[in-house]
């Protein structure tokens, strides 16, 4: 599995948190975002957002992990691409349950809000619950079938109510485009991991 990292500005002090909370998760893990020292223009949550839905399009990730200072503008953002299923994750509980009964393919974090003492060990507990067992078992185990039924409805309905991702990447407005395309590490990532044609 390929987990794509993607900080936003306000909350690129956090990221080698992050990173270093992931190190147990059995991946490989790209760090294309925003980073501490890291190159490039300031992302926000809108850039984010559209990364996320390009990695996953793409094929180059399989996950992605993001967030903003709350999580929900992150939550919003990627939510707006195809075949993008975000979950607003504060508690290991919240990444188990979003992990087994919704079985996404991205989390959004609260990097600022709430981030306090133990914030990393929190990180920590969160990701390892988020990739503890098979995603999209259900819970409880009674309500499985009816979990995975909405599960792809869900995924049919995204197909159905978006544009295609290079019709998006078209329409979308050079101001927003422009910084994510200009992101190096991200730009990098895409090119060598995606398998499938964006534009």
């Amino acid at each position: 599995m390929r987990i794509a990292v993607i900080n936003e500005f306000s909350a690129r002090d956090k990221n080698p948190l992050i990173l270093k909370a992931l190190e147990p998760v059995e991946a490989e893990i790209f760090n294309v975002g925003m980073s501490e020292s890291g190159p490039g223009p300031e992302l926000t949550y809108v850039h984010t957002g559209l990364m996320a839905g390009m990695a996953l399009r793409s094929g180059a990730a399989d996950f992605v992990v993001g967030g903003c200072g709350t999580g929900q503008g992150f939550t919003i953002s990627a939510m707006q691409y195809p075949g993008v299923f975000c979950g607003l994750i504060t508690s290991p509980l919240d990444a188990w349950l979003f992990s087994q009964i919704n079985g996404g393919n991205c989390v959004s974090l609260a990097l600022n809000k709430g981030f306090g003492w133990a914030g990393d060990i929190n990180l920590r507990y969160i990701f390892e619950k988020l990739f503890l067992d098979p995603s999209g078992q259900g819970y409880p185990p009674a309500r499985r079938e009816s979990q995975k039924i909405s599960r792809d409805a869900i995924s049919r309905i995204s197909e159905i109510a978006r544009r295609g991702m290079p019709e998006i990447l078209k329409a979308i407005e050079p101001a927003i485009l422009k910084p994510v395309m200009s992101h190096g590490p991200f730009v990098e990532f895409i090119e060598e991991y995606g398998g499938k044609t964006l534009w």
